[in-house]
């Protein structure tokens, strides 16, 4: 595209960084929607994040980046869906098998609180919950737009560490990261995403391996509100951190060998 020179790369990633800051206060603060959690508020505000995100996001890339959305990495469903579902593979199999250790060694214990059908329905809310409130918006801004354009400039892992470093930044701003465990939580998850965006060459594995884990993590903790867990720490780090985490990132390694390059840079779309 022609016409008057582009913003400089770091101007063009710093406000899209800021402006998904904001989006998230805002979206945030108890003056909008209240402090008390309900489901109809993480309805609300699910919802409307994704709908700021993406046309945040889509401007950036028209005005700011004046390039084809092609780049971002988000493809229709219909080419991505075999990607999405491997994402999604990725962590639930191991997750399982780390369910079944935690629970056969005694190292945890999970109770109903409720009935079988309350609970399956909550899980289903909370796939289409989480697909709209972190995982689109966040795999779109994180590892689309800013890893991409990282990309563009740097060797593909520096871009992957990059992006991972305003993720857990971001995480910090907006108040979900602020311990060390939870910083180092958003910085490895942010890399491992990284990882499945450059093997892959899109974000529809990280949507999956997102949806994934933030479904299962929500659904046994306080936001589903379904079960009651004994030894929560060990079943969070074991069953749905280390095992799937390593298990996931060692398949799309093994399966995107002969694509993944952490040293390559690579093009932009012009046109």
């Amino acid at each position: 595209m022609s016409g008057r020179p582009r913003l400089a790369l770091h101007w063009r990633v710093l406000v899209v960084f800021i402006g998904a800051v904001l989006v998230w206060l805002f979206l945030h603060h108890d003056a909008l929607l209240g402090r008390d959690y309900s489901r109809t508020t993480h309805v609300v505000r699910a919802v409307l994040t994704t709908a700021l995100v993406v046309p945040l996001v889509v401007a950036a890339r028209r005005l700011l980046d004046r390039r084809p959305w092609a780049g971002l990495g988000l493809p229709s469903l219909r080419a991505g869906w075999r990607r999405l579902l491997l994402g999604m593979a990725c962590w639930l199999v191991p997750a399982a098998v780390g369910f079944a250790l935690c629970l056969g060694l005694g190292w945890v214990e999970i109770s109903l609180r409720t009935s079988l059908g309350d609970a399956v329905r909550v899980a289903a809310l909370l796939v289409v919950l989480v697909l709209l409130y972190e995982a689109l918006p966040e795999e779109l801004v994180f590892r689309g737009y800013l890893q991409h354009s990282l990309a563009t400039r740097l060797p593909a892992w520096q871009a992957a560490v990059g992006q991972a470093a305003l993720f857990t930044a971001f995480g910090f701003l907006v108040g979900a990261a602020r311990s060390p465990d939870r910083l180092l939580l958003f910085f490895v998850f942010a890399l491992l995403l990284g990882g499945f965006r450059a093997a892959t060459g899109d974000i529809w594995a990280g949507i999956g391996f997102h949806v994934a884990f933030q479904t299962v993590a929500q659904l046994f903790g306080d936001v589903g509100g379904v079960f009651d867990v004994r030894g929560a720490d060990v079943l969070g780090g074991v069953a749905m951190g280390a095992i799937p985490f390593t298990v996931g990132w060692t398949v799309v390694r093994h399966l995107y060998r002969d694509r993944l390059d952490w040293r390559a840079v690579g093009p932009e779309a012009v046109s």
